[in-house]
């Protein structure tokens, strides 16, 4: 057995990467990106390993040890909404190619892999819509003509772009009006006891059309932030609500439909609730088996600015067996003036290394493109995206968080390990990974004013490398 065991290892990391030695003079590979500078995702130059079995005291070090790994990293990507969808056809086909390009190529581009997408309207379209006639429970009249002429041909684009597969799942905001205890799309409301059966058929509905069109489902979530009252599409679950709704109509549903290799998402929320809703979702043996993960969201108005990570390694360390997925963040308050706010990647990349250390598989931003106005958005809730797409200069705007994102999604590979990284300064944030093809990514910022040299350290040998003030760099082995 133990044989067999190593042998399966040996297959997916080869055998030198088991915690050997770094070679004295083996270089790192450094790309940056870095405030006040032409630096954005730029190659510079790198240091060579030597022998240093103790750092010193007054050194700052990012200390990597291959030898102990942990969650297995999915990807990363962003939502394929009716805005992104509206936004990107009204820009000029070259520039169309352009942003497929710089999100998807694995090459050229920051290599992109997961997708999310909405079912009937969310805040991000133009229109409010659903997929049935008003009143119809046996949803016969169920079809998705609205997303054929945007939505749909731009999530074909996006999957072609990204050399042919994209990891897409989709989650609803709000289920049809009449199914609701408000008789309302938007403002919350609840989801009626008679019509769980016809929402929980719903789903499958969806994702059997969408299959139809030649676009596979790969999950679903079952609602977007059931704890927002909201002005636009929304709808309330308790935690015991949600978790019976996926155990005793969902789940079976989409088993029955033959859908069963789904993967479920649960909460699609914020931090803070995170781990009483794993709790009633997890402890549940019936609902837990149909639940691939917890989803989060990064919007946390009550925490005075500060990240509930803790939240995130209190839910990996008591339910291991369940993976923990970003599904949504982006920075709110759109304003045209605040397109070089650097802080704008700040954001991503320090929510995006504490959310991995602390568990996280995978990361979804929200609108992978915009327009100039932060929209379209039916209810006026505006905000930012990586990348705007002006429609009347025809231009595409690319803010720093679009380079942020790229230290991760272009170098780290679906399938890597993530590694035991950190950091002797708290000006520092880092995380680490080994790729399928025995390299090691590490991930660097430097939150502080001024250009700062550190160590990477690793079993006994380091390289000394420098970080500019207020930059990004991944670091490659």
């Amino acid at each position: 057995m133990i044989k067999n065991t190593m042998l399966l290892l040996l297959a997916v990391f080869p055998a030198s990467l088991f915690a050997q030695p770094v070679p004295v003079g083996k270089k790192v590979e450094v790309y940056t990106t870095a405030e006040n500078t032409d630096n954005k995702i730029s190659k510079v130059e790198g240091g060579s390993f030597e022998s240093k079995p103790q750092p010193l005291e007054n050194e700052i070090t990012v200390f990597v040890d291959p030898g102990k790994k942990f969650q297995t990293y999915m990807g990363i990507g962003a939502a394929l909404t009716d805005a992104s969808a509206e936004t990107f056809y009204k820009m000029p086909k070259a520039k169309q190619e352009e942003l497929l390009k710089a999100y998807f190529d694995k090459k050229d581009g920051i290599g992109y892999t997961v997708a999310r997408t909405n079912i009937n309207s969310c805040d991000f379209s133009s229109d409010m819509y659903t997929y049935v006639a008003d009143g119809d429970a046996s949803l016969k009249s169920f079809n998705i003509e609205h997303d054929k002429k945007y939505k749909i041909p731009f999530i074909k684009e996006a999957t072609k772009a990204a050399g042919g597969k994209l990891t897409l799942f989709a989650s609803p905001w709000s289920p049809p009006s009449w199914m609701k205890t408000n008789n309302d799309m938007l403002h919350g409301g609840k989801l009626k006891p008679e019509s769980y059966k016809s929402w929980a058929l719903y789903y499958a509905k969806f994702i059997k059309a969408y299959e139809k069109e030649g676009i596979p489902v790969w999950g679903i979530s079952v609602q977007n932030e059931p704890m927002a009252t909201q002005i636009w599409e929304s709808c309330i679950y308790t935690a015991e609500e949600e978790r019976d709704f996926l155990k005793n109509h969902l789940g079976p549903t989409l088993a029955k439909e033959g859908l069963a290799n789904k993967k479920i998402i649960v909460w699609d929320h914020n931090r803070d609730l995170i781990y009483q809703r794993a709790q009633t979702y997890f402890n549940d043996p019936v609902a837990s088996k149909y639940i691939w993960g917890i989803g989060f969201h990064w919007y946390e108005p009550w925490s005075g600015g500060t990240p509930m990570y803790d939240n995130m390694k209190l839910v990996n360390e008591a339910f291991p067996g369940k993976n923990i997925f970003f599904t949504e963040g982006c920075a709110e308050s759109f304003t045209a003036s605040g397109y070089n706010r650097w802080s704008l990647g700040e954001k991503y990349g320090s929510n995006m290394i504490n959310d991995f250390n602390n568990g996280m598989v995978g990361f979804t931003d929200w609108n992978i493109v915009l327009d100039e106005t932060g929209g379209p958005n039916h209810v006026g809730n505006f905000c930012f995206a990586p990348v705007h797409g002006d429609t009347k200069t025809g231009e595409l705007i690319y803010t720093n968080a679009y380079y942020y994102i790229g230290h991760f999604s272009k170098f780290i590979k679906p399938g890597a390990k993530r590694l035991a990284c950190s950091v002797s300064r708290s000006q520092f944030l880092a995380t680490a990974f080994l790729n399928p093809d025995g390299k090691v990514v590490t991930v660097v910022m430097n939150l502080g004013d001024k250009e700062t040299s550190y160590n990477l350290w690793i079993n006994g040998k380091a390289a000394v490398l420098k970080a500019l003030p207020h930059s990004i760099s991944t670091l490659i082995l």
